[in-house]
């Protein structure tokens, strides 16, 4: 892995908001943004505080070679796989989960898989139901022997895998800490629920999301529409600074901000843009982040 993704890897492993780690080790949070975004890197003294921090030598930290740590490595672990043979709508209802990755892949299977190091009834409370319905397949998880959503908050990781060349519209329903989708290229995705943190890289498509808890949104890279809705929230949304869109507002009392270097500019959306974002709601605030160079 590079640097900046054994920097986000160990923060999500170690259950740390970018506000917590930057709090631990004496930074801004912008500064964890833009390490994790690859557009700045930490000095030798933030280095040695960050390894520190997850316990790992800086040579550690620093080596390209060092292999992922493989999500089988996971205590438990269950794996459900569904063939396809043709495009689909997808509708995914999660519940509760303390991660989700959603992603595109080159093959033929769906594959959800579900992983946690402390959950040891992971393969009798939790089963995915996969329902293929015409030109839709129908992902739920069912909790059985009063298996808490509460718990599944706590330590339920979640992959779905999706084969590139069956992607169609998704539908996500999912209470998560954090959401990745990844290298998604189709028409819509709509997510609803409460996330608090979604990442977004490789994909074009017009993302939707719903979501009335305060949101961190960061974009690693995105091609198509982005809307953003909510009620009574206020969220930050960090772009790369090469990162080229248009902005609109829409709603009663909603407010966008723009930031760059930690403090409050004149917008710096740009009107000729592909890339639109648009924000939503009642009462509620997006700040738009340029990540620091």
């Amino acid at each position: 892995m590079t640097l900046e993704e054994q920097i986000k890897y160990y923060r999500k492993q170690a259950g740390l908001s970018q506000e917590k780690m930057a709090e631990k080790i004496g930074v801004s949070r912008q500064a964890i943004t833009k390490w994790e975004n690859g557009t700045g890197t930490p000095d030798i003294a933030n280095l040695m505080a960050i390894a520190n921090l997850f316990q790992i030598s800086v040579d550690e930290l620093l080596s390209n070679e060092k292999s992922e740590k493989k999500q089988s490595d996971y205590i438990y672990e269950s794996r459900t796989e569904y063939d396809i043979d043709g495009k689909k709508n997808f509708d995914i209802k999660l519940g509760g989960a303390y991660a989700v990755d959603l992603k595109a892949y080159h093959g033929e299977k769906i594959e959800v898989a579900m992983f946690s190091n402390v959950y040891k009834n992971l393969l009798a409370d939790y089963k995915v139901k996969i329902d293929d319905i015409k030109n839709r397949i129908d992902i739920d998880l069912n909790r059985f022997n009063e298996a808490s959503e509460a718990d599944a908050k706590e330590s339920l990781v979640i992959t779905i895998f999706i084969p590139i060349k069956y992607l169609g519209k998704i539908e996500l329903s999912v209470n998560a800490g954090t959401l990745n989708i990844t290298d998604i290229e189709n028409e819509h995705i709509e997510v609803n629920g409460k996330i608090s943190e979604v990442t977004l890289q490789g994909n074009k498509s017009e993302i939707e999301i719903d979501s009335n808890l305060d949101m961190q949104i960061s974009v690693l890279s995105h091609e198509g529409a982005l809307e953003i809705n909510q009620l009574s929230a206020t969220s930050r949304l960090t772009l790369p600074a090469d990162y080229r869109f248009r902005s609109t507002k829409k709603g009663i009392a909603t407010h966008i901000y723009y930031e760059r270097q930690g403090k409050k500019v004149d917008d710096f959306s740009d009107a000729e843009a592909d890339n639109y974002i648009e924000f939503n709601g009642i009462k509620s605030e997006l700040v738009i982040v340029e990540a620091e160079v």
